[in-house]
């Protein structure tokens, strides 16, 4: 066989279909179909096999690609999700909405003259396979006496209680919401990220022994200290995302008709608001909407607007389409689907009829100046440039901040956001308590929260003195083993003091 190059490679990134914009804005169903058997091997027979491999460390969980693609180009599926599965149970996710163009995707070879491989199609293509398969993933799990509490079923949690549980720990997971998955199943449309995929996938966790206990509020219930002690747990992972809305703190917030994008999106992805009366969860959605933000989740709350019967969607961005936050994807799918977009434009009183409805936004002009700390051009108003702007409600998205219930109970170290601090291996100030995830970065992308809980796993098991196979590895061969266990260990034991012999 001929070695791959860039010139006898398939030139053109393969295509992947899409429901019409029509159609699909009446629906709920996902809006990108998949790859076919023969769009999947066209698109991996694009990957060079490149011995440098940038795509692994550009994947914030490592996975092997050019392992997995070789046995797609094989035809070995089964092989190619066990080689994902080393990384992540959650293919079928990741496939569809990570951000690999700023990933794995950024920095593909093949990128430097042609369109990147499509890694997280490929991804995707894998993960849809071992769910209608039902492939699982089963390691040998040797059981150990260690219990670990997971606070927060989002992607960080999950990827920490995955790798815990492999490792023979005894995992439960305490998730405040009535289901399980976090912003995976709040905070993303249907039509982007299926429920029955989230369904599927976060099964494979619970095949691990993980258990989850829904309804559970920790720090209201009882608190990370309660966890650590009376409860019995030998570490806690915090892995609570970072759902607390940000306004602007102009005036008109607190009228009818004025939304955060969470509690927009909430409603209707986890309380079927869509469906009122029949539901039990209001909505009000006016038929004008504005929606102020340009990110992944301003487009998500735009794009229900729409599926929900708005007859107009505004997006106000206070910068141009080139500095949007959003996916390329998502954006183009927005605007294939009538969303109109008011660049340079920001708002400056929410304004309200006699009976404290909504009826308009006061806004002003803005033109971009120089860079600010963030790296893109800084927003200024243009003077007299004011104009009134009618709509019904308006959903702010505009991002999020730490929730404040785990930093007010207990004695974790927190920033002057309010996110719990760590150092690189996740630890938190309190010993055996570790986080990960938008509860420490503020908010971010699904992948990076699960390399978080994969980082703070590696970090636990070593607090608990469990000897992960990855770091028994010989790295310095004239460094002393007995029976396969660094020498520098022998004779430590870890012991639990009683609470009263214990210093502060």
């Amino acid at each position: 066989m001929a070695k791959k190059t860039i010139r006898n490679i398939p030139q053109e990134r393969t295509a992947i279909a899409t429901q019409g914009s029509k159609e699909r804005i009446g629906n709920f169903n996902e809006v990108t179909l998949g790859y076919s058997l023969e769009d999947t091997l066209i698109e991996a027979e694009r990957c060079l096999m490149c011995p440098q491999e940038p795509c692994v460390p550009g994947c914030p969980v490592s996975i092997d690609i050019p392992g997995f693609i070789q046995k797609i180009c094989d035809q070995d599926f089964r092989g190619a999700y066990d080689v994902l599965a080393e990384s992540t149970l959650l293919p079928a996710i990741c496939g569809r909405v990570c951000p690999q163009e700023d990933q794995c995707e950024g920095v593909c070879v093949v990128a430097r003259h042609l369109e990147p491989v499509a890694i997280g199609r490929l991804e995707r293509y894998v993960g849809d396979m071992a769910i209608t398969e039902g492939w699982v993933s089963e390691p040998e799990i040797e059981p150990n006496e260690h219990k670990i509490a997971i606070v927060g079923a989002g992607p960080a949690g999950i990827a920490c209680a995955a790798d815990m549980a492999k490792a023979g720990c005894d995992v439960t997971i305490f998730e405040a919401l009535h289901r399980p998955g976090g912003v995976l199943t709040y905070g993303i449309p249907e039509f982007r990220l299926p429920n029955p995929v989230i369904d599927a996938e976060f099964n494979k966790v619970l095949e691990l022994g993980v258990k989850v206990e829904c309804n559970t509020l920790v720090g209201r219930l009882f608190t990370i200290d309660q966890l650590r002690n009376e409860m019995g747990f030998d570490a806690v992972f915090i892995g609570t995302g970072a759902g607390y809305p940000s306004f602007m703190g102009i005036p008109g917030e607190s009228l009818n008709g004025v939304l955060s994008a969470n509690e927009f999106l909430t409603r209707c992805n986890l309380m079927q608001a869509g469906e009122f009366p029949s539901k039990d969860t209001p909505l009000g959605l006016g038929r004008k909407v504005v929606v102020i933000g340009a990110g992944n989740t301003a487009m998500d709350a735009m794009r229900v607007s729409l599926r929900l019967g708005a007859d107009e969607v505004h997006c106000l961005y206070r910068r141009t389409s080139a500095e949007s936050p959003a996916r390329v994807e998502e954006l183009h799918h927005a605007k294939e689907e009538g969303v109109m977009f008011q660049w340079l434009t920001a708002p400056l009183e929410i304004l309200g009829d006699e009976e404290n409805n909504v009826r308009g936004l006061r806004c002003i002009r803005m033109e971009l100046g120089e860079p600010d700390t963030s790296g893109r051009r800084r927003p200024v108003p243009i003077t007299n440039s004011e104009f009134e702007f009618k709509c019904a409600t308006v959903i702010y998205a505009i991002g999020t901040n730490a929730n404040p219930i785990i930093g007010q109970t207990s004695k974790l170290k927190l920033n002057k956001w309010g996110y719990i601090e760590t150092d690189d291996e996740q630890c938190s100030s309190l010993a055996g308590v570790f986080a990960g995830g938008d509860i420490v970065t503020g908010s971010a992308t699904v992948i990076l929260a699960m390399g978080a809980g994969r980082r703070a796993a590696q970090s636990m098991k070593k607090y608990l003195g469990i000897n992960d196979p990855v770091d028994m590895e010989v790295s310095d061969p004239n460094q002393r083993r007995i029976f396969g266990i660094d020498a520098r260990q022998k004779r430590f034991a870890r012991v639990r003091l009683p609470e009263q012999d214990r210093v502060a």
